[in-house]
């Protein structure tokens, strides 16, 4: 139980009908989920508004709703009104979870790529140096020993604070998280103080229907998380960082290749051996140190440089860091899997043109022997990223393997023939086995001295969508089960 006007501190509010001095039971913005005595927040979604349901809610029994347009309301429902009911339930979940994020240090991500990886390079650094770290991301909310799987890149505000406060009594000091767009646009960050904000790179994405109108509004969505941070660290070879920065309230650090970063990688250079790649580097300026990670690719400078500019703040022993940096690692984010000593082979969550092109341009730059690319597209999604795609893999691949990846309510060879559409634009070589297992015990077994071998487009997904149901897939367990297979002979 809580008292509605304590609830309502924060927030610039009008009572409409009733009265604030009442005691609530829950906070809810989900109707189905309305008990007696609650505060009912309604949110205008894109699909469904809250405004609708207040009499239903009200028949259930609850107290109070949240609202930002006029609603008629029974005389026994307390009536508040905001100008945004988003940044309402926001503010209120701070409150209604006594402003958890107030005790722990919170360290926000956002930019087009690197969310991911750079969270998990924290994550590993902090936890080398003694401290107990929660994350929420892109795959899982990690708290203690307890793993969420996501539905969203940044969760609602409400799930945020939940989460957070059970971060506080699995005694975690320090909070990791990616910090979407769309999650700074709908208010679900607002009342975080973000100890550090961090911009990693822009590109043009999530533009169009039920995202964002522009790239420009893109942009200055990015850019609200610098107005709620007290330090910023800013990728300063991106070449939209003062457009997303502009505005912003808080100290800056700048991380790059170029002389004017704060802190600066020279002389990258890449590491080949037997079924590893990575990269080493020189880290300059506010840390200097020789750098080593297992994860391939100029990008990856950029994220383990982000991670190290961020650490340096919670007084990280150098070594730490570099033992850290060494052990980070993502699922699904090019994850190397030892499965031979001649080849690499790797899984990567790569599920479209952009992100298979860089992928495997940068493994390219290692100079394979061949650079074979496995991957199928889901069923029930555009047609032209498939074209797209079978496009990128038969210009950069030596070898493309088409199979089958989530084909929903499509049929398996309609995808693959979408593929070879795009392949046909190319030279490139390919095979089609719509099995996924059997195609990848076709690329273990055909792996050649000196390979790369990519599956692509799963990542972390442990699944296979077919007709609305979700098998078990993982590829990790694919892999073993075709090397424990190739041992029987």
């Amino acid at each position: 139980m809580e008292r509605l006007e304590k609830l309502l501190k924060r927030l610039d509010y009008t009572v409409l009908q009733g009265s604030a001095e009442i005691e609530v039971t829950e906070l809810v913005y989900d109707s189905r989920k309305v008990v007696p005595g609650c505060l009912f927040v309604c949110i205008k979604g894109t699909v469904v508004d809250g405004h609708t349901f207040v009499e239903e809610v009200a028949a259930k029994g609850a107290s109070a709703v949240l609202v930002q347009e006029d609603v008629e309301a029974p005389e026994n429902v307390t009536v508040i009104k905001v100008a945004d009911s988003r940044y309402g339930l926001a503010l209120l979940s701070c409150a209604w979870f006594h402003y958890p994020a107030e005790k722990l240090k919170v360290i926000g991500i956002t930019g087009t790529k690197g969310k991911t990886t750079t969270t998990y390079m924290i994550k590993s650094i902090l936890e080398n140096a003694g401290y107990k770290v929660g994350l929420i991301g892109t795959i899982e909310a990690v708290i203690g020993d307890k793993v969420i799987p996501a539905n969203n890149t940044t969760p609602e505000s409400w799930v945020i604070q939940n989460y957070f406060q059970q971060m506080l009594e699995a005694g975690c000091e320090c909070v990791v998280m990616e910090v979407s767009s769309q999650g700074l646009m709908m208010h679900r960050t607002a009342g975080i103080p973000f100890e550090i904000g961090i911009f990693t790179n822009m590109e043009p994405d999530h533009i169009g229907p039920g995202e964002h109108a522009s790239f420009e509004e893109y942009m200055s969505c990015k850019g609200l998380l610098f107005r709620q941070c007290k330090t910023g660290i800013v990728n300063v070879d991106d070449k939209h960082w003062e457009k997303v920065l502009k505005g912003h309230t808080c100290a800056l650090e700048t991380f790059g290749f170029g002389e004017d970063a704060d802190l600066r990688a020279r002389n990258p250079k890449l590491v080949k051996k037997p079924g590893y790649l990575g990269v080493s580097y020189q880290a300059e300026g506010l840390v200097n140190t020789q750098i080593e990670i297992d994860v391939p690719g100029k990008f990856s400078i950029y994220n383990s440089l982000t991670a190290i500019a961020v650490c340096r703040h919670f007084e990280v022993s150098e070594n730490d860091m570099k033992r850290a940096l060494r052990e980070a690692k993502v699922k699904g984010r090019i994850e190397m899997v030892k499965v031979s000593d001649d080849f690499t082979l790797m899984i990567d969550y790569a599920h479209n043109a952009m992100s298979l092109q860089s992928l495997l341009t940068t493994l390219k730059e290692y100079e394979p022997t061949r650079l074979v690319c496995l991957f199928g597209c889901g069923g029930n999604r555009s047609k032209l990223r498939r074209y797209e795609m079978g496009e990128v893999s038969g210009k950069l691949a030596d070898l493309t393997v088409i199979t089958s990846d989530n084909p929903r309510f499509e049929k398996p060879q309609a995808i693959i023939d979408d593929i070879k559409t795009g392949m046909a634009k190319t030279e490139g070589k390919y095979v089609e086995i719509p099995d996924r297992k059997e195609a990848i015990r076709y690329v273990i077994e055909n792996g050649q001295p000196g390979d790369v071998i990519v599956l692509a487009g799963k990542g972390h997904e442990d699944y296979q969508e077919i007709e609305g149901k979700k098998y078990p897939m993982d590829e990790r367990v694919l892999i073993q089960e075709v090397l424990a297979k190739l041992q029987q002979g």
